[in-house]
């Protein structure tokens, strides 16, 4: 059986030497929580999804250490409870999660990290993730002639196409998410005005036909030929292509469309160079960061009188 008391030291040594920022996703409903301190007798998580604070205590690592050591227990029967304690534990080396379980592997390979821990950059919320991005466009737009981009270089221009795309995907994915809170407070051919603008309440009539049976059957009622309404089924035409001579350009028209596909996403630069904007942040004190203040107090007094008129 493990020593609990060697186990919950360790445990809390790994924990403390985790990066700044770092989290962690539970096993089952991949919930991301992350740790916000630890003590004597536990250790205080939260939440990402709810902000939700929880307390993992000592005693009930050991209860969880246990039977592990018994045989270990298969990640599908966790119960929710118990997740946030599957995810810790597997800091450690003699805690694995392998096959569909997590068990007590002492020997394992020391360099190995939890599957359950995340880096400081995937710990983050959407909302999080959408505002670190345009904050990085915001700043690479201000070093950056974007009024004019066949004169950038091809770096900049890649990264200019990579940080709107991920905040266009972001910000409408966040968009949608905001539509049902409002249709619940909007009524009927209502507007509700908020600083930056008026949303209303707005329908809109969709029309899709009904199944085959029922418009022949209309047709018939009304003597129209079905000819007038049938076409080419495109997914009949392919198996057709598929196993006959027929060729794709005897029946179809082609248009070569070429476009730009952001293929990759490099989150760690992305991080980094999001430490270093918070970075020289930090350090503009005295002259420097008084201008800067009075700089933005004075475009926000230009945006209320704006918005007011």
């Amino acid at each position: 059986m493990s020593d609990i008391d060697a186990v919950w030291n360790d445990l809390r040594q790994r924990i403390e030497r985790l990066e700044p920022g770092a989290g962690f996703v539970t096993p089952v409903s991949d919930r991301p929580f992350r740790v916000e301190a630890t003590f004597e007798d536990r250790v205080s998580v939260r939440f990402r999804d709810s902000g939700e604070e929880r307390q993992l205590w000592r005693e009930q690592f050991g209860v969880f250490v246990r039977r592990l050591d018994d045989g270990g227990i298969a990640v599908a029967d966790l119960p929710p409870g118990v997740e946030p304690y599957a995810s810790v534990v597997t800091l450690l080396d003699d805690y694995a999660a392998a096959d569909g379980r997590i068990s007590h592997a002492p020997g394992g390979p020391s360099d190995e990290e939890s599957p359950y821990l995340v880096s400081p950059a995937e710990a983050r919320t959407r909302p999080e993730r959408l505002h670190d991005d345009a904050l990085l466009l915001a700043d690479l737009l201000d070093r950056l002639d974007a009024t004019d981009p066949p004169s950038l270089d091809t770096d900049s221009l890649a990264d200019l196409y990579v940080l709107l795309s991920d905040v266009q995907h972001e910000s409408d994915r966040l968009r949608q998410s905001t539509r049902e809170p409002l249709l619940d407070r909007l009524g009927p051919n209502q507007a509700l005005s908020g600083r930056f603008g008026t949303v209303r309440r707005t329908t809109r009539e969709r029309r899709r036909p009904k199944d085959d049976e029922t418009v022949l059957d209309a047709l018939d009622e009304h003597g129209i030929p079905h000819e007038w309404v049938l076409g080419v089924d495109a997914d009949k035409l392919d198996v057709v292509l598929a196993v006959t001579d027929l060729t794709e350009e005897e029946v179809y028209d082609a248009d070569e469309q070429v476009y730009v596909q952001k293929t990759d996403v490099d989150e760690t630069e992305k991080f980094s160079r999001l430490r270093g904007l918070a970075d020289r942040i930090d350090q503009l004190e005295g002259a420097e960061g008084e201008k800067l203040r009075e700089e933005l107090t004075e475009l926000e007094a230009h945006l209320d009188e704006a918005l007011s008129a």
